[in-house]
């Protein structure tokens, strides 16, 4: 057995991207699985004996959710566990119970150790790495946490004078790699990512449309189907219901107007990374921008982000990543597996 094969011997690694609105699990044993980051509990006997389960996860908990003490664990890409303003112990049962379906998804044997390397968002307060650490503990054998974006950077071996936007739901992070691990100065949190944009799409079809009758589920499916920030898009055309009748609206224009709300945030950010590196080395970074995350697929975004950057910074290339839903997973799966066996030992 060679050292490699020794290494891997008993050993089951993963990469999880545990996100606001999604999570994703890529795993050694070749499974990657994804659900969406919601999690629901029956509220009473009626609801327990309808859905015959202790515990609902994606979009089946979001389909019976008004039969469910029902949670969605993450926000802007941390727990909300870790705040005691939020439902503290309910939150941190859910994130519990979602990194337990994480890593039963990735079908561990009985007889491996689980070793999981877990994405968060590049400037997470060191309370919410804990509260994620803690969750985790429960179900693997050791665990670590990386910035998402930098997972995203590793898995491509895009490691040198790199930009890296990882768009999220909560989240949108921003990495500057140099060929070292990144430092607080190179990463930027911005919360200017999908939940922004689907509370910016919904305040303006209330404004264009007050008689539409909908609810946030209802903005992000629309938002999903067919967002984009391109002049020329799809028509999007959806039912809302107005006094409980179906009706067709044209949502294209606020829609539009919505996704295109996140492209100054990022340039700004972009931006900022760029003016504090090395003068040398500045255009060259502009010219290597990696595009990554759910939100990366907006329509158009890449060439509007380029557009921008063009326009305020001179120059940019963007390029987006061919995974947006298991980039952050796949990296982190490398990650996990390039780590030495001593040093997850240590942290056991």
């Amino acid at each position: 057995m060679t050292d490699e094969e020794n290494k891997d011997h008993g050993v089951l690694y993963l990469g999880i991207d545990l996100g606001t609105s999604r999570t994703s699990v890529s795993a050694s044993n070749g499974v990657r699985e994804t659900v969406a980051s919601y999690v629901g509990y029956p509220k009473d006997v009626v609801a327990q004996k309808l859905l015959k389960r202790d515990v609902l996860f994606g979009a089946d908990a979001v389909k019976h959710r008004l039969s469910l003490n029902f949670y969605r664990p993450l926000q802007h890409g941390v727990l909300k566990a870790s705040s005691k303003e939020d439902d503290y112990e309910g939150n941190l049962r859910a994130a519990r119970d979602l990194i337990a379906e994480a890593i039963r998804m990735a079908q561990p044997r009985k007889d491996e150790l689980v070793y999981a390397v877990i994405g968060a968002p590049a400037q997470a307060q060191i309370n919410n790495k804990e509260a994620i650490i803690d969750a985790a503990r429960e179900t693997v054998d050791s665990v670590m946490l990386c910035s998402e974006p930098f997972a995203v950077a590793y898995g491509l071996d895009w490691l040198d004078d790199v930009l890296v936007i990882d768009i999220g739901a909560g989240t949108v992070d921003l990495c500057r790699m140099h060929g070292t691990m990144p430092e607080d100065t190179d990463q930027i949190t911005l919360t200017t990512a999908g939940d922004f944009v689907d509370e910016e799409f919904g305040k303006l079809v209330a404004a264009a449309h007050p008689e539409a009758q909908f609810t946030v589920q209802m903005i992000r499916g629309i938002k999903e189907r067919f967002a984009s920030v391109a002049d020329e898009m799809e028509r999007a055309v959806a039912e809302l219901p107005v006094k409980g009748k179906p009706t067709e609206f044209d949502l294209t224009d606020p829609l539009r107007e919505a996704c295109r709300k996140i492209v100054p945030p990022i340039v700004e950010g972009l931006g900022e990374l760029v003016s504090t590196f090395d003068p040398e080395f500045q255009s060259r970074l502009k010219n290597r921008v990696l595009l990554a995350g759910g939100g990366s697929m907006i329509k158009g975004l890449d060439n509007a982000i380029q557009q921008e950057m063009h326009r305020t910074l001179g120059e940019g290339k963007v390029v987006r990543i061919e995974e947006p839903i298991y980039g952050g997973a796949n990296g982190a799966l490398k990650i996990a597996h390039d780590m030495p066996e001593e040093y997850w030992e240590q942290l056991k």
